[in-house]
């Protein structure tokens, strides 16, 4: 290359950069399983509008539900239970956002849900019927025949999730109302009991998902029956959590009262399921916005979101406000960007996509598209 060709082009590099012009163009593809279809609708994002493009919609199989995608974006992985308990790879184009299937894995139990850790090579899932919590390799995006690890936690395992530094892994029981904590050696895929190994959730609570600061200072742990979030501090060196504060996502003036575990074995007096669920609280999952200023949780019985305000140095949590979306929101997802919220609901043939305002997090409706029947899991890649 000559000094002429070179000076040229690093000229056009820092005017590039001086507009404020990106030398790639960026795409954001969502996905969302729809569990009854047995299908994943796909869909682009316009960045600049926050608008839906609908994609193809592709066929996975029965009960589609829990899903995740690969830290470098090549594969997602989605859980079917029919004809059997299977995780499905499929490639994503960066191109178009399209998947293509290229493995399917037979698991051992019924998954309420996946998750990878942070190098993309191990999936941990929970078996909310089995309670136990597995570990399994990947090679080139398809898992080992069997689990290295499979772990038996308490009753109704709902969740599990691995924390921002990959060392330090959690898995959430509904009927045991715990948070088990575990160290994680990504050299070796090993899991093993952290001291202690679990924690017990404030009495009727139950715990559902998780979610983690950007700083990974704290961990924000959702309670499905009150719709509370438990707010715990991380010890960075040891991987210990140590509750902080307990906050409500529920409005004072909530007409809704606390529920019990719909599903759950040999409950205890106080876990019986309700002769009426109609005006029991339902939570459902939560997320922190990716600049970690802001955390918001769906509730099913109502089919509101709710926006809290984060103090980053505390941890501690504040109400924003409440806003209706799909009946019955199980699932939603924020875009890596942090402008957008989209959120499926199971009882509604629509998603929803909401702007977040950058200084309050509060939820403004932007548009609501086509989606499958059932629609629970919502995922979003940026190329």
């Amino acid at each position: 290359m000559t000094p002429f060709i070179r000076t040229t082009l690093l000229r056009g590099s820092a005017l590039l950069l001086a507009f404020g012009l990106p030398t790639l163009h960026a795409t954001t593809y969502v996905y969302v399983s729809n569990a009854t279809d047995g299908t994943i609708s796909t869909y682009q994002l316009a960045e600049q509008t926050g608008k839906l493009t609908p994609g193809a919609t592709v066929t996975a199989g029965g009960n589609v539900m829990p899903m995740a995608v690969s830290p470098d974006h090549r594969y997602l992985y989605a859980s079917v239970d029919k004809p059997t308990h299977a995780v499905q790879t499929f490639t994503i184009d960066p191109a178009t956002g399209g998947l293509d299937k290229v493995s399917q894995s037979p698991v051992w139990h019924p998954m309420a849900y996946i998750s990878l850790d942070r190098t993309g090579n191990y999936l941990f899932a929970s078996s909310y019927d089995d309670d136990v919590v597995t570990v399994t390799p990947i090679h080139a995006g398809k898992l080992a025949d069997q689990p290295t690890q499979t772990l038996k936690t308490d009753r109704n395992t709902h969740s599990v999730h691995i924390d921002n530094s990959n060392r330090y892994l959690f898995a959430q029981t509904l009927g045991g109302a715990k948070v088990f904590q575990y160290r994680f050696d990504a050299h070796t895929g090993k899991v093993t009991a952290n001291d202690p190994p679990a924690l017990q959730l404030p009495t009727g609570l139950g715990a559902r998902h998780i979610a983690f600061s950007p700083d990974d200072r704290y961990v924000y742990v959702l309670d499905e029956l009150q719709d509370k979030v438990i707010t715990y501090a991380l010890d960075a060196t040891t991987g210990r959590l140590t509750q902080q504060v307990v906050t409500s996502a529920m409005p004072a003036d909530t007409t809704l009262v606390p529920g019990a575990p719909r599903f759950v074995r040999n409950p205890t007096p106080a876990q019986r399921p309700h002769a009426d669920t109609s005006n029991d609280i339902w939570a459902a999952d939560i997320h922190v916005s990716p600049d970690g200023r802001f955390l918001y949780t769906s509730e099913r019985t109502s089919s509101v979101l709710s926006a809290l305000k984060v103090d980053k140095a505390s941890g501690a949590l504040t109400l924003v406000g409440t806003y209706p979306t799909e009946k019955q929101p199980r699932g939603f997802a924020i875009t890596p960007d942090g402008k957008y919220l989209i959120c499926s609901g199971e009882k509604s043939d629509h998603i929803s996509v909401f702007d977040i305002d950058p200084a309050s997090g509060a939820l403004k409706l932007n548009g609501r598209y086509p989606v499958g029947q059932d629609a629970n899991w919502v995922e979003v890649v940026k190329f």
